[in-house]
C-alpha cells in the first residue's frame, strides 16, 4: 500500500519499526501535496525547508529514544489562524498576509514536542468567518472528492487536506462547527473538544467564548493520539482548564455497550435532507448492534440556535478584530492623511466582504439602544441552550444527530445567499454555546458520491464517551475509503 493510504497511527509505527524513515514519509507527504495543490488549493504555504529540517531532527529523537510517542515523525498542517513561529500565519485575510509570528501557539508547540513534522499552513475562511473556505483572500479550496464542491468551514483546508491524503493529521479551529461541518463534507474525521480542553494561546481570535482548538485525521484513533498530544493546562490561557486522566486512547475500546444514546427529532426531521438523515438513522443502528441503547428525544431549544450564535460571535469578532487597525502589524493602506483615514482606509481594504458583515453586525449589536434588546438577550437564550443540554446528559451519555443537513453544496451557492450558509451550521453551533465536546466521522455517501458525516455529542469533558461511541460507529461501518483513494 502506498504510503499516503496510511492512518498517522500506521506511518508512526513504521517508523518506530525502521521500515521508513522520517524524511521518506516527509517527501510522500510533498509528493501528494505538489501532485494535488493544482487542483484543491488546501494550502496557504508549504514548508518545505522547515519540514526537511524538522525531518531530520526527530529523526536524530527518535534514534536516541527521546521521542517514540504515536505522532513522532508523521507530516501535519496547521490551520493559518494558528500561530507557528517563523512561518506566516495569514488567517487567509489581506490584513495579515506578510505577518510572521514570533511565537507558536502552544497546541503547534505540543504537537512538535510529540514529534509531529508541519508542512505548512491549510486554507481557510477570511478570520474563520464562513462555512466554505471560499471566503479566503487567497482563492477558494475545492472538495477532493468533487473539485465543483465546497470542502466546507471555516477549516476546510486542512479537512481538505488530510482527505487528499497529502498530510496524515491536520489542526483546525471550531467556533461554531469549523472542524465537524468540513470534516462531514471531506469525509474525514474531525473533534471539537470541551471548551478549555486545548489552550487558546496562539489561536488568533475570532469569538473568544467560543473558539476551541482540535484535530482532523482519517480515523477516531488518530484524532484521540492528536487530542491527547494537544491538551494542556496553559497558564497564558485564562480559560484553560487543568484535567486528569486525559489519556483519550484508553477509551476506544471498539463497543458500545451500556451506552444511552439520544436522537433529537429535529435533527433528523424537516430541513435535513432524505439522504444524510438515513445515513445518521443507520449509524445509530449500528450503535445498538455495537451495544447501545438508543431513543428520540426533543432539542427545542435548536431553533434559537443560530440567531443566538450569531449575535454573539458577531459581538466577540467586532472586539476582537478591533486590533487590526494598520499600526504595529499586519496591512497599511498605501495612501492616507491622517490617523483615522488611516484606519479606515486599512481596514475597508484589509478585510473582506464576510469579515466586514459581521464586525458591523456585531457593533450594531453591542450599540447603545441595541445592547439590551439583543446581544444580553442572546446570552440569556445561551444558557437556555445549556441548561437543556444538561437535561438531557443528565439521562442520556450521547446525543448522535448529523454535521451538517446537507451534503456539500457547489462552489459558489452559499456566497448567493449567506443567510442560507449561515442555516448550515444549526446542528453544531449550540456545542460551542454550550461548551460541550464533540466529533463528526463519516458514516456513508449520497447518490452523487459525497461525504455524509454523523455528529456525536458529549457532556463537558466527556471526550472520552464521545470517543468510544465513535470508535466503535467506527468499526461497524462499512470500510471507508478517502478521496484520494477513489
Amino acid at each position: 500500500m502506498e504510503l499516503i493510504h496510511e492512518t498517522a497511527a500506521e506511518v508512526a509505527e513504521k517508523i518506530r519499526k525502521r521500515e521508513i524513515s522520517v524524511m521518506e514519509a516527509v517527501e510522500a507527504s510533498l509528493s501528494q501535496i505538489e501532485k494535488m495543490e493544482p487542483q484543491i488549493h488546501a494550502f496557504v504555504s508549504v514548508s518545505e525547508e522547515y519540514a526537511r529540517k524538522r525531518a531530520e531532527e526527530v529523526q536524530k529523537d527518535i534514534m536516541e529514544g527521546r521521542c517514540q510517542g504515536p505522532l513522532a515523525g508523521v507530516p501535519v498542517a496547521v490551520k493559518d489562524n494558528i500561530c507557528t513561529a517563523g512561518l506566516a500565519t495569514t488567517c487567509s485575510s489581506k490584513i495579515l498576509e506578510h505577518f510572521i509570528p514570533p511565537y507558536s501557539a502552544e497546541a503547534v508547540k505540543r504537537l512538535e514536542q510529540a514529534g509531529a513534522i508541519i508542512m505548512g499552513k491549510t486554507n481557510m475562511d477570511e478570520f474563520a468567518m464562513g462555512s466554505t473556505t471560499e471566503t479566503s483572500a487567497f482563492g477558494v479550496t475545492k472538495n477532493p472528492w468533487n473539485p465543483d464542491h465546497v470542502p466546507g468551514g471555516s477549516s476546510g483546508g486542512s479537512c481538505a487536506a488530510v482527505a487528499a491524503g497529502e498530510v496524515f493529521l491536520a489542526l483546525g479551529s471550531d467556533t461554531g462547527g469549523s472542524i465537524r461541518q468540513p470534516s462531514s463534507w471531506c469525509g474525514v474525521t474531525g473533534m471539537k473538544p470541551t471548551y478549555g480542553t486545548v489552550s487558546r494561546n496562539g489561536l488568533i481570535a475570532y469569538a473568544s467564548s467560543l473558539d476551541q482548538i482540535g484535530p482532523i485525521a482519517k480515523n477516531t484513533a488518530d484524532c484521540a493520539a492528536a487530542l491527547e498530544a494537544i491538551t494542556s493546562w496553559d497558564p497564558m490561557d485564562s480559560t484553560s482548564i487543568k484535567r486528569e486522566n486525559t489519556r483519550f486512547t484508553e477509551a476506544l475500546t471498539g463497543d458500545a455497550k451500556g451506552l444511552k444514546v439520544a436522537i433529537p427529532r429535529e435533527y433528523v426531521g424537516e430541513g435535513v435532507e432524505e439522504e444524510v438523515r438515513a445515513c445518521v438513522l443507520q449509524a445509530a443502528q449500528c450503535l445498538r448492534e455495537a451495544g447501545a441503547e438508543t431513543e428520540m428525544i426533543s432539542l427545542e431549544t435548536v431553533q434559537y440556535a443560530i440567531p443566538t450564535y450569531y449575535v454573539i460571535a458577531s459581538a466577540e469578532a467586532s472586539s476582537n478584530l478591533s486590533r487590526f487597525d494598520g499600526v504595529k502589524y499586519g496591512y497599511r493602506a498605501p495612501e492616507y492623511e491622517g490617523l483615522h483615514e488611516m484606519y479606515k482606509k486599512s481596514r475597508s481594504q484589509g478585510f473582506g466582504p464576510e469579515v466586514k458583515r459581521r464586525i458591523m453586525l456585531g457593533a450594531f449589536v453591542l450599540s447603545s439602544g441595541y445592547y439590551d434588546a439583543y446581544y444580553q438577550k442572546a446570552m440569556k437564550a445561551r444558557g437556555v441552550i445549556k441548561r437543556e443540554f444538561e437535561k438531557v446528559f443528565s439521562k442520556y451519555d450521547i446525543i448522535l444527530g448529523p454535521a451538517a443537513p446537507a451534503a456539500a453544496p457547489k462552489l459558489g451557492e452559499s456566497l448567493k445567499d449567506p443567510l442560507q450558509m449561515y442555516l448550515g451550521d444549526i446542528f453544531t453551533v449550540s456545542v460551542n454555546l454550550a461548551g460541550l465536546p464533540a466529533i463528526s466521522i463519516p458514516v456513508g455517501l449520497t447518490g452523487e458520491g459525497l461525504p455524509v458525516g454523523a455528529q456525536i455529542i458529549g457532556n463537558c469533558f466527556q471526550e472520552k464517551t464521545v470517543l468510544k461511541a465513535a470508535y466503535a460507529l467506527e468499526k461497524m461501518a462499512k470500510p471507508w475509503h478517502l478521496a484520494f483513494e477513489r
